[in-house]
């Protein structure tokens, strides 16, 4: 068995797809473990709406929501491939590692210190154990899916 050549391209391009397919499973898990109680407003949005200055009418408030699920998820996706083509121990637990890291990076670290959300100690338990729960669904098919399309490169 010969050992597979590594690339850092091939690597993000299946990282990307391996994203998407995240992306996708981890709102399937936000729909059985949703992430914040009715009326609460989601990080993206409360960016949008400093960046405008204004509060958005639904359909757009849906459309940075649906822009910025599906595009953070491809770029992380993207990053993670690469990087795992480097160092293939940052694969750890078929995924769920990255998924857990991305959400400690993003929802308890970077978006509240920008004031996206609440910091993780006042963040309600439901959506601390959601963000755990969906972020490792995330990382665990963005894996999967990275190594089926990898193999195929």
């Amino acid at each position: 068995m010969t050992k597979r050549e590594r690339s850092i391209m091939k690597g993000a391009l299946a990282g990307l797809i391996g994203g998407l397919a995240g992306a996708g499973a981890k709102m399937l898990a936000e729909q059985i473990f949703p992430p914040r109680v009715q009326g609460q407003t989601p990080p993206p949005v409360v960016l949008a709406e400093q960046v405008a200055g204004r509060p958005l009418p639904h359909a757009q408030k849906q459309a940075v929501m649906q822009s910025i699920h599906w595009g953070f998820g491809a770029a992380a996706g993207a990053i993670y491939g690469a990087l795992v083509e480097v160092e293939p121990s940052l694969g750890a637990w078929k995924g769920a590692a990255f998924g857990l890291t991305l959400n400690r990076l993003t929802h308890e670290s970077i978006l509240p210190r920008m004031g996206l959300s609440e910091p993780k100690e006042a963040q309600p338990t439901q959506e601390r154990i959601s963000e755990w729960v969906t972020h490792a669904v995330y990382g665990i098919f963005t894996d999967s899916v990275r190594r089926v399309v990898r193999r195929s490169l």
